[in-house]
Formats: structure tokens, sequence, C-alpha cells
């Protein structure tokens, strides 16, 4: 079983239960499908990746307004279907990507990728 996928449902159902709804009641308010939500939430089922249905579900079950906290749990959505979020794929950072990876493997990176990464990271700004 995807762990990621566990890891979300797990996260949805813990937010939802904060909010003190049924199912059914926040499956009505975000025009749901129960039986679909309850897939997610057991991690069975992926999360919609259409963006704006994940929006109104940030609303709906009250994650801070604070943009950062938004954009955590849509990306917590994306990752767990097994999607790269699309503001990270975008041309200019898709170079990255192989350095990050083996940075997770706990492979060191050639000296040419280090390079690259140091000029495109300093290339950024906060």
């Amino acid at each position: 079983m995807n762990q990621n996928l566990v890891k979300f449902g797990e996260f949805l159902k813990e937010l939802r239960l904060k909010k003190e709804l049924s199912l059914r009641e926040i499956c009505r308010l975000v025009n749901y499908d129960p039986s679909n939500w309850s897939k997610i939430e057991r991690g069975v089922l992926s999360p919609p990746s259409d963006i704006e249905t994940l929006r109104k579900w940030t609303k709906i079950l009250g994650i801070s307004s604070k943009p950062q906290d938004k954009q955590k749990f849509i990306d917590s959505a994306m990752i767990a279907q097994g999607i790269i979020p699309n503001d990270i794929l975008i041309e200019s950072r898709i170079e990255l990507l192989p350095a990050f990876f083996r940075t997770l493997r706990n492979k060191k990176p050639s000296k040419e990728m280090k390079n690259l990464s140091k000029k495109k990271l300093n290339s950024y700004e906060d």
C-alpha cells in the first residue's frame, strides 16, 4: 500500500474530525462523493488532483489562511498521487531535480551537478 496515500488520508480524516464533521456532512459541504472521501481517508483512493477542488477543501477544513499552509495541503495531495507539484516542474527548476533526488537517496552528486545546482539556486530570490 502506498504510504503517502495512507499518510494523506489520515491527515484528511484528522482535519475533518477537528472540525467535528461527519463524513456525509463534509461531503455535502465540498460536493464530493462520501464513498470516495472514505476511500481517500483509508488510503485506498488518491485525492483529486484538481487544484481548485483542493483549495475548496482547505477552506472547508479550516486550514490556516496562510498561503504556505494551504500550499502544504495541496502539495501533500499531489505527493500522495506521486505527482511533482507544477510550480516545481517549471523548466528552470527541472534541471535541479536529479541533484535533489540524489541528495534524498544519500548519493553524492557529480561536480558538474553541484556547480549547476549552486548556480541555479543562487539565481532564485527568496
